[in-house]
């Protein structure tokens, strides 16, 4: 903001030189220097009043907030106008220190301060209003791209469970806390970053409940590189629907199954994911679209919570099937 302030300081102290004077000559730069000196003085001044009145304007109301601003801004004004004539007149620059002009040059940088405030303020409220506007459109997305997440293994689960509850239901109690705490997660906050280590729980659980209904068909290999940071944050949910996708157009469609890899590893600030899972053994061109479908949706969550720092691509190669993904390290 104080730098804004400055500027615009500037930028009238320019437009009045220019007004005031036909010929840029010596003259003209006096006023200018004159002028400027005047005009970012009161900016500054202005700032840090600002600054001091911050704590009672956030608890005001923007129409009282906006007035006190405005009242403020002219009250700097003023003082600072008769401050200026004062210091002309110690350092011998005018003769009196009440001159004839005084009334008139307080009343007109009163109005000056007066439309540049109204304006300012005017400006201020609509960029604020934009951020907010701004930010609830990013929290609506993120919760629309979230909520879209399904997981078929939802369903799956509840008839392995079922099946469970009679052959071992020790181990059927143990899977239906697994499932409550991905119900937790999947409901949770979608702007919200979980620790990476918490992720990798998560997606373990998943993986462990599928492995009740695959059996033997699916193996998990875990890679992650020590260089990571103990404290790395990273999108609740970017594992699972992408270690979702593997089973659901990878391991299932084959008759023995295959093994899934996680590679994780930091390069720099970049978090590096690569997920594998072997080809099918007959493609299907639903099963295609609706990988494509769960990857554009996870893509857009990443771009939304990172921009363009953060991206989501899918290759073939050797057999496999690859999404590779890199979002900046944040710490916890």
């Amino acid at each position: 903001m104080a730098i804004r302030f400055i500027f615009l300081a500037e930028m009238i102290a320019i437009i009045i030189t220019i007004g005031r004077n036909p010929v840029f000559d010596e003259q003209a730069w006096q006023d200018l220097n004159l002028l400027s000196a005047f005009a970012i003085s009161i900016s500054m001044c202005s700032v840090v009043i600002l600054k001091l009145a911050a704590p009672l304007l956030r608890r005001t109301s923007v129409a009282f907030g906006s007035v006190l601003v405005i009242l403020l801004l002219l009250l700097v004004t003023a003082i600072g106008t008769d401050g200026m004539i004062f210091a002309l007149h110690d350092l011998g620059l005018i003769p009196e220190r009440w001159p004839a002009w005084r009334e008139s040059l307080i009343i007109r940088s009163l109005m000056v301060a007066l439309i540049i405030g109204v304006l300012g303020v005017r400006y201020f409220i609509a960029q604020h209003q934009a951020e907010v506007e701004g930010r609830a459109q990013q929290e609506a997305r993120m919760q629309a791209l979230q909520s879209r997440i399904r997981p078929h293994f939802l369903f799956n689960s509840l008839n392995s469970v079922a099946s469970l509850t009679r052959s071992n239901p020790e181990k059927g109690e143990a899977v239906l806390h697994d499932l409550a705490d991905l119900f937790r997660v999947l409901l949770a906050d979608a702007r919200k970053l979980v620790p990476l280590s918490a992720e990798r729980e998560i997606s373990r659980q998943y993986l462990e409940i599928e492995k009740i209904r695959l059996g033997d068909r699916l193996h998990v290999q875990w890679n992650v590189s020590p260089n990571i940071p103990r404290s790395a944050l990273i999108p609740a949910l970017t594992l699972q629907p992408i270690l979702e996708n593997a089973i659901y157009h990878g391991i299932e469609p084959r008759f023995a199954g295959g093994m899934i890899k996680i590679d994780m590893w930091a390069e720099g600030e970049t978090l590096n994911i690569l997920i594998s899972n072997p080809l099918p053994d007959v493609r299907k061109d639903t099963r295609g679209k609706g990988n494509k479908i769960a990857q554009e949706n996870t893509r857009q969550r990443l771009i939304t919570q990172f921009g363009s720092a953060a991206s989501l691509a899918a290759f073939e190669e050797g057999g496999q099937y690859h999404v590779k993904i890199k979002m900046p390290i944040v710490r916890g």
